[in-house]
């Protein structure tokens, strides 16, 4: 079973404590701007992640994508129930597979779309309910005549605003993963979701 999502995604130097109070002012839709914009732009510039050195831009995706996710809830939401009965070292184990899974997947599709004349729109947002905890943030990636609709659903953490699901084409992240994910783990519980997973990054190194 070969582990994939959709089609290809189109997405501060500062004192730790300066980063953090920015973070944390910043509302859903700037979080989800200054995300896509950074990890875009910093690609475009290096003209060795624009060469499509893969090394290069999985370093950038490290750099300015992953700060702002929290995919230890999306790996939790991903396993479902099984997430409860595994102990904090399955779980860690489990975490840092999958983030490497995602951003090795989000760094191998900016590789294949770095050279594209693509354009990010990001239509106005709603005002954002006082008390809100969880929001979807609408974009559009338009490259020639074609849009595509991207949203990001992201969450108010004590870090500030993290992004930790994606839609696209009508298919949410974490709901592609957890169907995948339940064959593993009725197979071979915890253990074998993580070799599985472990085994996936090590063949895509």
């Amino acid at each position: 079973m070969r582990l994939s999502i959709w089609a290809p995604v189109a997405v501060l130097v500062a004192a730790p404590h300066v980063y953090a109070q920015q973070a944390e002012s910043r509302n859903p839709g700037e979080v989800v701007k200054s995300t896509v914009e950074g990890v875009m732009n910093t690609i475009r510039t290096d003209p060795v992640a624009n060469s499509g050195d893969m090394g290069r831009i999985y370093g950038i995706v490290e750099q300015k994508f992953i700060p702002n996710t929290d995919f230890r809830y999306t790996t939790q939401l991903a396993v479902g129930p099984a997430w409860e009965k595994a102990t904090p070292a399955q779980r860690d184990e489990l975490f840092k597979q999958f983030q490497t899974l995602l951003a090795h997947t989000y760094a191998t599709q900016l590789a294949q779309s770095r050279g594209q004349q693509t354009q990010f729109k990001y239509p106005p947002s709603a005002p954002l309910k006082p008390g809100a905890t969880d929001v979807v943030v609408r974009t559009q990636v338009v490259t020639g005549g074609d849009v595509m609709p991207i949203d990001y659903r992201l969450h108010k953490t004590d870090a500030g605003w993290k992004i930790y699901d994606i839609n696209m084409m009508g298919a949410w992240m974490i709901q592609v993963y957890r169907q995948q994910f339940a064959g593993q783990l009725a197979k071979g519980g915890i253990d074998g979701l993580i070799k599985f997973i472990t085994a996936h990054n090590q063949a895509n190194v």
